[in-house]
């Protein structure tokens, strides 16, 4: 018995043809299923005239398809041999252009990659045209071998606010990345400015497309940006530019080495660190001065430093300034599991005033209680090996023991 077709209803060829223009809007619609919410209202407008044009391309589209399937049940009787048959092989996603192009080791930590960012003053609701306003970018030029190699920065001159958003923009900015909607005193640079300097800053090469990689997560927001900048200002950026996803790039990379894929989940949680959130030379001047954490420019070196972190070592690759901020890369996770005494000074101000009866106050162990500032412990700071003391408490409760033992020694 032959497959019956599914019905296609006026409503259906409708949405179909306003596929292309809300794409071009931004709306993350890629067929016809997802487009069918925004198409509502517009197919409510219609006069019946239109209507009835949309009619006319179902029912030729029904007569075609009871044609086809009358002609499938006539071939039913003769059926083509098996050796004719042609066989339809499966669709499968292709990988990472970037992984198939690596060859050895060598070639891994020789590769370059563009990590970049886009921030926008908030997102607004869909039905808006102007789904994301850009106002600054980043980008950093990165390898293995030579970590950071360059970094882009731009605040952009966003356009105006949808009528009556401008609240809600103003507030997703001061939530994030704190850029003012209007009233910033630093310059600003144009969309056109934008795109032809980033293009400058990639200089692909002819018939290359230089690999731009961002967090998941933003992948539509920054393609949405890109686009929008490119349609107004006339520059085309397709053939230039390939977003993939730094999850992706991470996971090519420990299995490239271990022909293992490690988990993405475990590839997320690496990425979201903030150990590097208030490192020297990682976010841009303003937001350095201010104290901002959130900062398009930061967003892509960190992802820069969490590879450097987790992959130098795996292709052996030692580290430098380039690869991690300075301090991070000097002293590593050195960390100081002692216990540090905050009122280390109030104890230090009470031995000057009872210098003739530390023996009294001070524990039998008292010249293996402190050890020198030049150890692990913070500079200035002196550290204590609880349990090396026969003294217990802290505070008034150990001086009022100590004054009590100073007190039957002087009876006696």
């Amino acid at each position: 018995m032959a497959h019956r077709k599914g019905s296609r209803s006026p409503y259906y060829f409708f949405v179909r043809d306003q596929l292309p223009e809300l794409q071009r809007r931004g709306l993350p619609v890629t067929r016809v299923v997802d487009a069918v919410p925004y198409c509502s209202q517009a197919w409510a407008l219609l006069t019946k005239e239109e209507k009835m044009a949309y009619t006319e391309k179902a029912r030729k589209w029904s007569e075609k398809c009871s044609q086809k399937t009358v002609k499938e049940t006539c071939n039913l009787a003769h059926p083509v041999p098996a050796c004719l048959t042609t066989k339809i092989p499966s669709v499968t996603s292709l990988p990472d252009a970037s992984v198939m192009s690596w060859k050895n080791d060598q070639a891994v930590v020789a590769d370059i990659f563009y990590f970049l960012n886009i921030y926008s003053h908030g997102k607004l609701p869909s039905h808006c045209e102007q789904r994301f306003l850009p106002c600054e970018i980043g980008c950093v030029k990165y390898s293995l071998q030579d970590g950071i190699m360059a970094d882009f920065h731009h605040f952009i001159d966003p356009e105006v606010p949808p009528r009556g958003f401008r609240y809600h923009c103003q507030a997703a900015s001061d939530a994030t990345h704190k850029i003012p909607v209007s009233g910033f005193h630093l310059s600003r640079t144009c969309y056109a400015v934008v795109l032809r300097e980033l293009l400058e800053f990639v200089q692909p090469a002819r018939g290359v497309r230089p690999h731009f990689y961002c967090r998941s997560n933003d992948r539509f927001r920054i393609n949405w940006c890109l686009n929008r900048m490119a349609s107004i200002t006339a520059i085309g950026i397709e053939s230039h530019l390939e977003l993939l996803a730094v999850e992706d790039l991470v996971i090519g990379l420990y299995q490239k080495k271990y022909q293992k894929e490690p988990s993405k989940t475990w590839v997320c949680r690496e990425l979201d660190v903030f150990l590097w959130d208030f490192s020297s030379n990682t976010r841009c001047k303003w937001h350095e001065e201010n104290d901002i954490l959130c900062c398009a420019l930061a967003s892509c070196k960190k992802i820069a430093y969490c590879i450097s972190k987790s992959l130098a070592s795996v292709y052996g690759v030692s580290l430098t300034a380039a690869h991690l901020p300075l301090q991070d890369s000097d002293y590593g996770e050195s960390t100081n599991t002692k216990m540090v005494i905050l009122d280390a000074g109030r104890f230090q101000k009470m031995n000057a005033e009872c210098s003739g009866c530390d023996r009294h106050f001070a524990s039998p162990s008292q010249d293996q209680e402190f050890v020198p500032s030049n150890c692990d412990s913070p500079c200035g700071v002196k550290t204590s090996f609880y349990g090396t003391s026969t003294m217990r408490g802290r505070g008034i409760t150990r001086l009022l023991k100590s004054a009590s033992d100073l007190s039957k020694s002087f009876s006696n």
